[in-house]
């Protein structure tokens, strides 16, 4: 860029403010335009902010070059993004009245103006998307998470996430994400254990995406109404759905009436938990035994004291049960029987077979490896 000088100065130095102010004419309108009628979009308004930084880096320039003929286009720029931001840190600044008034005033009122609502933007953007996902607006991009579909209490879901976390089958990090159509929006209390929530009907094939229930490790479908035999059919409903989506996730699903069982085992759940099919089991026996009660609940919660495992055996070839009841016993647990497939057997002789694919039935006080 040639220096302005002498007579040639005043007028290179008029054309420079014809040529600034037609720039500042431009920018009015198009703000009247697109920021007083109508909300802007984030990619004008950052248009729009481009513009005042080029603005000010030729500008800057064109009348300071004379003053200091050092500078450069990265001179130019620095000062525009200093100014713009509100930073000023001093190093760079106008001394010419036409770098002052015509370049640096307009930037200050157009740039900070600009950068202001697009912070602001940016702020809202965040607001909105903290919003939805406390809501469960969204979708939720995961794998190898579990899934629990229906809020029945807070009470039983923080159980639930509790005894699993405590397991070391389940991971400390692994992502939950809650499904429910009812929730208004999620509890606080589970907001610290790494929850999600997805709000909507779990039987839906849509809710059941934004859950990313085709990459899920598990799901776990609980009952609406607790005690409610009616709340079966919506369970029933939702493993549908779950097993006509994918075969992959390993689904557990609690139901009330003991009859509802069969129609949940033709629906493809892995496993079901029938609370009503328990309850005079609990109660002959603590009439019977008691004091049995706390030991079943002992044997089957993982907050303290020693619970029941199936571990699986992995030998290439099958072995005698003492075998198996010896290696158990170096990781301080009691072998109590073996499970092959649906078949369960209790305390048999040392002579029984376990066989690779089996699973040894035990009591310690923590899961312990594969056997084998």
């Amino acid at each position: 860029m040639e220096q302005p000088g002498g007579g040639a100065s005043g007028g290179r130095a008029f054309g420079g403010v014809e040529k600034a102010g037609s720039v500042i004419h431009v920018l009015l309108r198009l703000l009247k335009r697109r920021l007083f009628k109508s909300p802007p979009a984030p990619l004008r308004v950052a248009a729009l902010l481009a513009a005042v930084l080029l603005y000010g880096t030729t500008g800057f320039l064109y009348f300071e070059l004379s003053r200091n003929p050092n500078l450069t286009w990265a001179d130019g720029l620095w000062w525009s993004v200093v100014t713009v931001a509100t930073v000023g840190y001093g190093d760079l600044y106008p001394g010419t009245p036409g770098g002052r008034f015509v370049v640096a005033l307009p930037v200050m009122f157009f740039g900070i103006g600009l950068l202001g609502y697009v912070l602001s933007l940016a702020a809202t953007a965040l607001i909105q998307a903290k919003t939805k996902e406390l809501h469960g607006m969204g979708s939720r991009k995961l794998k190898g998470h579990l899934v629990v579909l229906n809020y029945p209490s807070l009470a039983k879901v923080e159980r639930l996430l509790a005894e699993l976390t405590r397991d070391a089958l389940f991971e400390s990090g692994t992502d939950v994400v809650l499904v429910d159509e009812d929730l208004p929006e999620i509890p606080p209390e589970l907001l610290s254990r790494r929850v999600h929530f997805v709000r909507g009907n779990p039987a839906r094939d849509e809710t059941l995406a934004r859950a990313s229930i085709d990459d899920a490790a598990y799901a776990v479908v609980l009952s609406k109404r607790p005690g409610d035999p009616h709340s079966d059919d919506l369970s029933v409903a939702i493993t549908l759905a779950v097993e006509a989506r994918t075969k992959k996730v390993h689904t557990v699903v609690e139901c009330v009436d003991f009859e509802t069982q069969e129609l949940l085992r033709k629906a493809g759940c892995d496993s079901i938990v029938c609370t009503s099919r328990f309850d005079a089991h609990f109660l002959s026996h603590e009439l019977l035994n008691p004091g049995v009660q706390e030991v079943i609940e002992d044997l089957t919660s993982s907050h303290e004291g020693q619970q029941i495992y199936l571990t699986p055996f992995r030998g290439s070839a099958a072995a005698r049960f003492e075998e198996v009841a010896e290696a158990s016993r170096k990781h301080g647990h009691l072998a109590l029987g073996v499970q092959r497939g649906a078949s369960r057997q209790l305390n048999v002789a040392k002579d029984h077979e376990v066989k690779p694919g089996d699973s040894v039935i035990s009591i310690g006080p923590k899961r312990m490896p594969p056997l084998g």
